[in-house]
């Protein structure tokens, strides 16, 4: 598929939408009005981490200035005002994927803890020797090593499913892979390597029909698209906090209560617990029997706030507003010679992966960086999906709310300092 051709379907897709006023957003952005090596910071790596509006910001600190205690322990005024802070978080959490209950809310670290949560504490009671784990070629390497872990510990085997060319998910050939064997599937929302958004409503009922959970890693989808897990009917997802415009450090694990309540504790210490002897130790319940330790408190209560802002925006709105941007990042990127896009299927995420011919990604990032154009260069943690294409890595750039056509353009002139430099 061609940029034009991209940028005709990125059109399509996101014409007739309710438009974001991202004036009034990036104002909400206080590292957006900073210059980087004398150029006004264009800030193009959102997939990787999306910078902090004040709200957020704010919330943090109002909570270590004015309200820090620890929480669920304390009788007194701050500690109980900091639980009911946090346990309102979840809450949000709870509403933000519409789960069926706040108990199916797990607090985690993030992406990463949330997916080694579910292989080592579902996958360890429920995988045996032999049994199938199916992962996409697209998947970050979060979502794929905790299950080859999992696999050298249990004897299970792992198969993945392909990609076209153009990045699109092969529902047919995923549905080949499954088997009464396949105990899960695990497989992105949205590749952030990519930008591919997979079919999940069909990825859940085929894997269903043969008996396998499902665990969706949404990290970029939850960000760029409304999630209900009910509807979806998903066993296990997947959000982190810094990619949504929360606090980095914070995330959390959406489980069905039935699969947390036969799911042993991840880890033991304090809070996991409700009685503790030399005898026998009794497991709190769930969502805490998954939260040993101090959690982090006012990380989790901003995640909380960065959710109250995505709502207040709109996902959907967001969601038009960065596939216009795309629309017409492929419309410029077209009128440049020598690019090879990466990562064009019909349905995607904000995200445009490329490389320039005769040009290492990290020498392009370099220059950009020098026109205080900031892009992520190398494999994005997603070496398979790089190997699939026959490269060791690619510039992305990635759009969130905040992005306008004016850092479009300064990503091309940018580029165009690149061809001047090397030719």
């Amino acid at each position: 598929m061609t940029a034009a051709t991209q940028a005709d379907t990125a059109q399509r897709n996101w014409q007739g939408r309710n438009s974001l006023d991202v004036e009034r957003v990036r104002a909400d952005f206080p590292i957006l009005a900073r210059e980087v090596n004398g150029k006004p910071l264009t800030f193009l790596d959102s997939a990787a981490s999306a910078q902090k509006p004040r709200q957020v910001i704010d919330t943090v600190r109002g909570v270590y200035e004015t309200e820090y205690a620890n929480i669920h322990r304390g009788v007194y005024f701050l500690s109980e005002r900091a639980t009911a802070n946090f346990e309102a978080a979840r809450g949000k959490v709870q509403r933000f994927l519409n789960a069926a209950d706040v108990s199916e809310i797990v607090f985690t670290r993030g992406g990463t803890e949330s997916i080694n949560l579910v292989a080592s504490s579902w996958g360890g009671r429920f995988v045996k020797e032999g049994d199938e784990i199916v992962l996409s070629i697209m998947e970050h390497h979060s979502n794929i090593v905790p299950w080859q872990l999992l696999a050298e510990r249990t004897g299970a085997v792992i198969k993945v499913a392909p990609i076209a060319d153009d990045g699109s998910f092969l529902l047919d050939e995923y549905e080949k892979l499954l088997s009464p064997r396949t105990k899960i599937v695990a497989v992105t929302h949205a590749s952030n390597a990519l930008g591919t958004i997979t079919p999940v409503k069909e990825i859940i009922r085929l894997a269903h029909a043969q008996g396998a959970k499902v665990l969706l890693d949404g990290c970029q989808g939850a960000v760029h698209a409304p999630v209900d897990v009910q509807d979806l009917d998903v066993d296990f997802y997947v959000i982190t906090g810094h990619k949504l415009y929360g606090p980095s450090g914070t995330g959390a694990l959406y489980g069905k209560k039935d699969l947390l309540d036969a799911m042993p504790p991840y880890q033991g210490g304090g809070e996991m617990i409700l009685r503790v002897s030399f005898d026998k130790t009794e497991y709190n319940v769930v969502p805490h029997k998954f939260e040993a330790g101090t959690p982090n408190i006012a990380g989790s209560i901003g995640l909380g706030a960065a959710i109250d802002y995505v709502s207040e925006l709109g996902i959907d709105r967001i969601a038009a507003h960065e596939a216009e941007i795309l629309a017409y990042a492929y419309e410029r990127i077209a009128e440049i010679d020598n690019i090879t896009l990466y990562g064009t299927a019909p349905e995607k995420a904000s995200i445009l992966s490329f490389q320039v011919e005769g040009v290492h990604p990290h020498d392009v990032g370099t220059v950009l960086d020098q026109e205080g154009v900031a892009v992520r260069a190398g494999h994005h943690c997603a070496q398979p999906v790089m190997d699939r294409f026959g490269i060791t890595g690619t510039t992305r750039a990635s759009f969130g709310a905040y992005n306008t056509h004016a850092d479009v353009d300064r990503l091309v002139a940018a580029l165009a300092k690149v061809r001047e430099l090397f030719g």
